[in-house]
């Protein structure tokens, strides 16, 4: 009995986030049946659901019991795991609350968005603590089943539907990948939880079905955190899902998917890390690679963030194909560094308007800076740390993963990383270049409240001051919490 309850108490983020969730959509049911119904429910569901969201992360950041394994092995509670599920469930109580005025705008405000937002960060909870292949795989359906839901959230739009039928034809696909590359390692370890799995691989040759197995388990995985050549859904979903799903996809789903990598990794296979990182690195370079050239000829700014998050999550693997622990700290810090950029860059999109209506191309940015000079230097901001242009907080983000790879003898990755980086800066550099050197054409509104403003002033501003030498700025702390993060997932 007390196992049970130290496991339980291991799990409590998760057992509040799947309580609550279910709680909420009892309520948003007995409030429901009316137009009025339906508008206070969804109200409280935001409310509540954003509650839960920042309740658990501060459970998580609270919790100081120690590493940890919880229900026999099945899921690890580490700093590791600490680190990621608070960049995703911060990230995802930051995107809902940013998607309220969009949903008020469009006619879209109903309770079951928050809640499969909720049921999404708990799967993405699992996935960073999965210890075992099929708590992984639990956790990622639990993901996905809701994200396929919300990316055709709004039902009246052809490209909505089609995002969702797209995202799910392709998860479906991914997950029989991930499952059958589950199988062949089951089969030649003879266990799915990743401590035996890491037993069975220290002490006898590598066999190659094993190596098939690992192979197949990746290019799961690599659909998940949107990475070439298994990106083909990230265009087409970012372009046609209503934008608050953009911006959640954007964001703490990459952190989850990222985190989930390299636990699959470096915990089972730590003991034959050059048989796989060779494959995480030619996931990383056709990434980065594809991200920077098919983004060049975009005009839709969300299309044109989905290149940029498939080059993003390039570099990001970077530091995981290096194996080592400053690979994987660098990796960490890589994605909270990219969580905060997303913020700000979809917080300001989602308040671009027109007559009411979202606008989300690029020419509507032109002469931004001579209508909107405050605006037009947060997103120059932005962009700059985005293209990795010193001495913004986005160059450090790459260095550090560029680093690894140079110290892991993987020079020639980083030298990659660094031509891709040079290539995607134009698609960045040319959205500064609309805004200080086009004439104005139909002036576009900045719709949005206090929360739009305020992510997009903290985000831009973050960017210079993270690399300000003073006491408490220098990272805010994510450096330091990185490395006791990588110490935790490789002693």
């Amino acid at each position: 009995m007390t196992d049970l309850y130290a496991d339980l108490g291991a799990v409590l983020p998760e057992i509040v986030l799947a309580l609550g969730a279910m709680l909420v959509l009892m309520i948003g049911v007995v409030q429901g049946g009316t137009k009025q119904g339906e508008e206070h429910a969804a109200r409280s569901a935001n409310v509540l659901c954003g509650a839960l969201l920042i309740g658990a992360a501060f459970l998580v950041w609270r919790d100081d019991a120690g590493a940890r394994e919880a229900f026999g092995g099945l899921l690890a509670i580490d700093a590791f795991a600490a680190f990621a599920k608070i960049l995703i469930l911060v990230g995802a109580a930051v995107m809902l609350a940013l998607g309220v005025d969009y949903l008020k705008r469009h006619d879209l405000m109903k309770f079951e968005y928050a809640v499969l937002l909720t049921f999404s960060a708990l799967g993405m909870c699992l996935m960073a603590s999965a210890n075992d292949l099929m708590t992984l795989y639990m956790g990622v359906e639990l993901q996905s089943l809701s994200l396929y839901v919300i990316a055709a959230f709004r039902r009246d739009s052809i490209r909505s539907t089609e995002a969702g039928l797209k995202y799910f034809v392709l998860g479906a696909l991914s997950s029989g990948l991930l499952l059958y590359g589950a199988s062949l390692i089951y089969g030649y370890s003879g266990s799915t939880n990743f401590a035996d799995i890491a037993k069975a691989v220290a002490v006898s040759e590598t066999p190659i079905g094993l190596l098939i197995g690992i192979a197949f388990l990746c290019a799961g995985l690599a659909f998940k955190i949107s990475a070439a050549p298994f990106h083909m859904w990230t265009p087409d979903v970012y372009e046609g899902a209503p934008a608050p799903v953009t911006a959640f996809f954007a964001t703490a789903p990459k952190v989850a998917a990222g985190a989930m990598f390299a636990r699959a990794m470096v915990e089972p296979f730590g003991a034959i890390t050059d048989q796989w990182s060779q494959i995480i690195a030619f996931l990383a370079v056709c990434s980065m690679f594809l991200g920077a050239f098919a983004g060049i000829g975009q005009s839709n700014i969300k299309r044109l963030m989905a290149y940029s998050s498939i080059s993003h999550m390039g570099f990001a693997l970077v530091g995981l194909a290096a194996g080592t622990r400053a690979g994987i700290e660098g990796m960490l810090v890589y994605l909270a560094i990219y969580l905060l950029m997303n913020i700000g860059v979809f917080a300001f999109i989602l308040m671009m308007t027109r007559d009411g209506a979202q606008v989300t191309r690029l020419a509507d940015l032109d002469g931004l800076a001579k209508t909107r000079p405050g605006y037009a230097l947060g997103v120059a901001a932005l962009m700059f740390s985005l293209a990795g242009i010193p001495p913004l907080w986005g160059f450090f983000a790459k260095y550090q993963v560029f680093q690894a790879a140079v110290d892991a003898d993987m020079a020639w990755l980083a030298v990659a990383g660094v031509i891709a980086s040079v290539i995607g800066a134009f698609y960045y550099l040319n959205i500064v270049r609309r805004m200080y050197f086009s004439e104005p054409g139909e002036p576009v509104h900045l719709a949005g409240g206090f929360a739009h403003r305020a992510a997009f002033a903290i985000a831009a501003v973050a960017m210079v001051a993270a690399v300000a030498p003073a006491p408490g700025f220098n990272g805010f702390g994510a450096p330091e919490a990185a490395a006791r993060a990588a110490e935790a997932l490789m002693p």
